[in-house]
């Protein structure tokens, strides 16, 4: 137990940092049931949430697939039996407990809704993660706006639905439908909807309760960043709500581009379709980042990150850092670096050490590749600018080798042989975690496939690594990588071959499932069997939500 705990606060919670859930006798001491025994769904839903965060550090840990299915089940049970009481006790129809059940019970049964959402998103059963997430919205909408750590956690919600918002191209299309099963999120009764000057100006909301009940935020939060907006807010929910706002900008402006890309080649060429629909290209975030360009614009999001981050550390005083902090801030920074038109294809120092600082921290750090958001993709497609510097610095040393030595600069020439060495051996690392990582998700979860460098150097017609031979990832955002250097007709034609790439890859896996070990397929069953348990408490959840709307 110690050992998963400590897997997921070095994973997930390492981002997010909410505190410990209390333990059975904390709660006691804490609650003043010193002379009796708390009731027993307030035990029930601490060890609910207890078991939905052991089952996401078993997923960090090596993957353990069969003990955290176990211990998720026993989250579902525990969760079941929390919320069971409040509602024959009470006779009305609502999940919220009564109006006596403390703060921390009910905000451990948020918690645990979270969790579970985030358990079902790593197995990519995308349909129950938005099921969870939505009634962890529907708890958070009937608590207290003044929770403190209710804006932590939705801070952490907004950058998991930063990487729900890459993986579905920003379309609500492709969602899976669930309103049949779990009703959208109610208005707060309790709340009278007035608005600040800040929300005016932005249209948003940044009251917690408000947040989770805004229509716009039914599938994931979008829009002006709510929590970064909310100077009440602790500073690194602010900084990560600012970050999960500019990974939307990120991917906005490549659906753009992708959408401008597309209907040139259909104008050339009537059989090629555009996935894309004009609907996505002006979505809440990108308006709202039109709107008001000089605050929310990507570069300024990122630097505002960095700034609350540094004032949060000073503010703590602790000595460790928040490495996936950083490594998120890291990541972007260097995206926005290698995009400006200015310095296409121009690695500069400062670019190459934020690459190699990436490098490093995932090395030292692998458990950060597990948090719960985009961070992984984010990671990979600094891997994949890392293939094009080595690229440019091959070219590079192979054209000094090529010159007289009254025509180079030795002393030049052997520095460049030294960073270059140094480049390699970090991008071989980071591959070697990433490629690994990659074959344990779900195929439609993962991000590139990294090709390997060609030792002997490049043959005639190829570059030293082959981006051309990159699994592309499916999300828009993380193709604009591989595809950097290719004009528009190398790009169109290349994501339409990766589509049949990935969906060869997809057959792959799905012919491998016909001859799993009887491991495997106890897995399988395993999995099979507890997800009756999920859709057992999900339509208990149903009926409830659905009475309570009435």
């Amino acid at each position: 137990g110690i050992q998963l705990r400590s897997c997921f606060q070095l994973s997930i919670n390492e981002l997010f940092g909410l505190p410990p859930i209390p333990t059975h006798e904390e709660y006691t001491k804490s609650s003043g049931y010193s002379e009796s025994t708390p009731p027993p769904h307030h035990l029930y839903a601490l060890d609910g949430a207890r078991f939905a965060e052991l089952a996401l550090g078993a997923v960090a840990h090596h993957q353990d697939v069969s003990l955290g299915l176990e211990l998720s089940n026993a989250a579902v049970h525990c969760i079941k039996e929390a919320i069971t009481p409040s509602v024959s006790s009470t006779n009305s129809a609502n999940i919220n407990h009564s109006s006596t059940t403390p703060s921390v019970i009910e905000f451990a049964v948020v918690r645990a809704f979270f969790w579970l959402a985030i358990f079902r998103a790593f197995r990519g059963d995308m349909t129950r993660f938005f099921q969870y997430r939505r009634v962890c919205l529907t708890k958070l909408s009937q608590m207290e706006s003044t929770h403190p750590d209710a804006t932590i956690l939705l801070a952490g919600m907004s950058y998991l639905d930063s990487w729900t918002y890459m993986m579905y191209n920003a379309d609500e299309r492709h969602l899976p439908e669930i309103d049949r099963v779990i009703p959208q999120v109610p208005p707060p009764k309790s709340c009278v909807a007035t608005k600040n000057d800040i929300e005016r100006k932005y249209n948003t909301h940044c009251k917690a309760n408000m947040i989770a009940s805004d229509p716009k935020n039914r599938m994931w939060i979008q829009g002006a960043p709510p929590i970064y907006l909310n100077h009440d807010a602790p500073l690194s929910a602010q900084s990560l709500d600012a970050l999960a706002c500019a990974i939307r900008t990120f991917c906005d402006q490549a659906n753009a581009r992708f959408f401008r890309l597309m209907s040139q080649e259909i104008s050339n060429d009537q059989n090629t379709p555009s996935d894309i629909p004009e609907s996505v290209l002006s979505t809440p975030t990108s308006k709202a980042v039109k709107t008001h360009e000089s605050d929310l614009c990507s570069r300024n999001m990122v630097l505002s990150a960095f700034t609350l981050l540094q004032q949060h550390e000073a503010s703590v005083g602790s000595t460790r850092r928040v490495f996936g902090h950083h490594l998120i801030i890291a990541a972007l920074d260097s995206f926005l670096d290698n995009g400006r038109e200015e310095e296409a294809g121009i690695f500069t120092d400062a670019h190459i050490q934020s690459l190699l600082s990436i490098c490093n921290v995932v090395t030292e750090n692998p458990l950060l590749l597990f948090h719960a958001g985009p961070t992984y993709h984010l990671v990979t497609n600094a891997a994949i600018i890392m293939c094009h510097l080595l690229n440019a610095m091959h070219v590079s040393l192979k054209e000094n080798d090529a010159m007289g030595k009254e025509d180079r600069d030795e002393l030049s020439c052997k520095m460049e042989k030294v960073v270059f060495g140094e480049v390699l051996d970090a991008f071989l690392s980071l591959r070697r975690l990433l490629n690994i990582h990659r074959r344990k998700l779900p195929v439609k979860l993962r991000c590139h496939f990294i090709p390997r460098p060609n030792p002997a150097g490049p043959t005639p017609g190829k570059t030293y690594v082959d981006v051309k031979r990159t699994v592309m990832c499916g999300c828009y955002g993380c193709q604009g990588f591989p595809l950097m250097f290719c004009n528009n007709a190398g790009a169109a034609t290349r994501s339409n071959e990766n589509k049949e790439r990935r969906a060869r890859e997809a057959d792959r896996e799905a012919d491998e499932v016909e001859d799993l070990s009887e491991f495997e397929r106890a897995i399988e069953d395993m999995e099979c069997e507890f997800e009756v348990d999920d859709d057992a408490l999900l339509g208990y959840l149903s009926k409830i939500m659905s009475k309570s709307g009435e």
